[in-house]
C-alpha cells in the first residue's frame, strides 16, 4: 500500500539548483566537469546494505519510498552533480510477463527463459506501462521532490538487445550463446523481439520524462558480446530508433530532455553512437579518452571511463588518475564517470576522493585556459 508521499504530482518541482550535469551533456561551458558514478546508490555503502536487509530487491523495486531513499543516500555522503534514480533494467521483461527473480550469490534469474521463436506468444506485447512500471513513475515524481533541486535526476532503461539476452539466456553468462543463438538461428523473431522492446521502452523512457526525470541513460551492458556485423544489425538500429522516437515526441510537449547511450566494450561503434541523436556516449575503460574525442569528431559529449578497480588504489593515486583523464577528455563537453558501476567491496572514501579529485582538477583546469 502506498502512502501519500508517493502520490505527489509531477510538477511544482523544488527549483534546480545545480545544472552543471545537464549543461555538460549539452557541450555547454561549466565551472567545473561533473561527476556521477553508475551503481552509485548501491552496496559499498553500509546504509544500503542497512536498508535492503532481508528485503526481496524486487520488491524494493517496487516500493517508490525505498527506492526514493537509496537513490538520495549517496548525495548525502559525497557532492555528485547527477542522481540516477534506483531501479533495474529488468523491470521490463517482468512487465512484458517473465518471471525474474534476484537470487543470492547468482544474480537475475528467469526461471521460464524464452527458447524458441514461439515463446514470443508468451511475452505481453502491448505493455500499460503506467499500470505496469507505475512504481518506477512513482518513486521518480517522490525523489524529485525530496532532492529539494540539489541535483538533476537521471532515469533509464536497460536496451533492446542487453534485455533480449537476459530474457533468452536465463541469467547472466560469460558467452551469451543461447540469446547469440537466436541472432543466427532465427534473426526474424530476434527483430520481432528486439522491435517489441523497443516499443516498450520508448513508452517506459516517455514515462520517466513525465514522471521528472531531467536526463535519460540506455544501458547496451552486452554490446561487447556482439561483432562489428551483429551490433549494425541487432543494436545500432534499435538504439537509434529510441533516441529518435524519444526526442520526437518530447519536442512535440515541448521539453528537451539529454539522452546518453552507454553501450559497454562497442569500441568498433564510436562513430555510430556519435550519429545517433543522444547527446552524450558513454565510454568503458577500455578507450582512450583522446581517441574516443577524435573518433566522435566533436559531435557529442562523452561521459565515463575511469577503470572502477582505479578505486582500490590509495586516495593520492586516484587523484592523479583523475587527473590523466580530465587531461585527456578535456573539461568542455565532459561528464567524469567509472567505465562501469561501482563494486560492492569498494570503500566509500575511495569514492569522496574520486569525487572531490574530478571537481579540484577540473576547477583547475578551467581557470587556467
Amino acid at each position: 500500500m502506498l502512502d501519500n508521499r508517493s502520490l505527489v504530482p509531477p510538477k511544482d518541482f523544488p527549483q534546480l539548483q545545480n545544472d552543471t550535469f545537464l549543461r555538460a551533456a549539452r557541450g555547454e561551458e561549466t565551472e567545473h566537469v561533473p561527476v556521477w558514478c553508475m551503481r552509485q546508490a548501491g552496496r559499498y555503502l553500509p546504509e544500503f546494505r542497512e536498508s535492503r536487509a532481508g528485503k526481496d530487491f524486487f520488491d524494493t523495486c517496487r516500493s517508490p519510498e525505498a527506492c526514493c531513499e537509496l537513490t538520495l543516500q549517496p548525495l548525502r555522503r559525497f557532492p555528485f552533480d547527477a542522481a540516477i534514480i534506483f531501479s533495474d533494467i529488468l523491470v521490463i521483461p517482468q512487465a512484458m510477463g517473465m518471471d525474474v527473480q534476484m537470487v543470492a550469490g547468482k544474480g537475475p534469474t528467469f526461471p521460464d527463459p524464452l527458447k524458441e521463436p514461439e515463446d514470443l506468444q508468451r511475452l505481453q506485447a502491448k505493455v500499460d506501462v503506467d499500470k505496469e512500471l507505475g512504481y518506477v513513475f512513482k518513486a521518480i515524481t517522490l525523489t524529485r521532490h525530496k532532492i529539494e533541486g540539489k541535483v538533476p535526476l537521471i532515469g533509464f532503461t536497460g536496451a533492446p538487445w542487453t534485455l533480449m539476452s537476459y530474457m533468452i539466456e536465463g541469467g547472466g553468462s560469460r558467452t551469451f550463446s543461447k540469446a547469440k543463438r537466436w541472432l543466427y538461428r532465427h534473426p526474424e523473431a530476434s527483430h520481432m523481439l528486439l522491435r517489441m522492446l523497443t516499443d516498450v521502452i520508448v513508452e517506459y523512457l516517455l514515462g520517466q520524462v513525465a514522471a521528472g526525470a531531467q536526463a535519460l541513460q540506455v544501458f547496451e551492458s552486452h554490446a561487447g558480446i556482439l561483432g562489428p556485423v551483429e551490433f549494425q544489425e541487432f543494436s545500432l538500429p534499435y538504439l537509434r530508433d529510441i533516441a529518435r522516437c524519444v526526442k520526437e515526441k518530447l519536442k512535440d510537449a515541448g521539453k528537451d530532455i539529454p539522452m546518453i547511450v552507454f553501450a559497454k566494450d562497442a569500441h568498433y561503434g564510436l562513430e555510430d553512437l556519435s550519429q545517433s541523436h543522444y547527446e552524450v556516449v558513454g565510454l568503458d575503460w577500455t578507450i582512450d579518452p583522446r581517441s574516443a574525442r577524435e573518433r566522435t569528431g566533436g559531435k557529442v559529449s562523452l561521459q565515463g571511463n575511469m577503470d572502477p578497480c582505479a578505486f582500490y588504489a590509495p586516495k593520492e593515486r586516484i587523484s592523479d588518475i583523475v587527473k590523466k583523464m580530465l587531461e585527456g577528455f578535456g573539461t568542455r563537453g565532459y561528464i567524469a564517470n567509472l567505465g562501469h558501476g561501482l563494486y560492492p567491496d569498494m570503500d566509500p572514501e575511495s569514492v569522496g576522493a574520486f569525487v572531490e579529485a574530478v571537481h579540484q582538477h577540473s576547477k583547475q583546469m578551467i581557470k587556467q585556459k
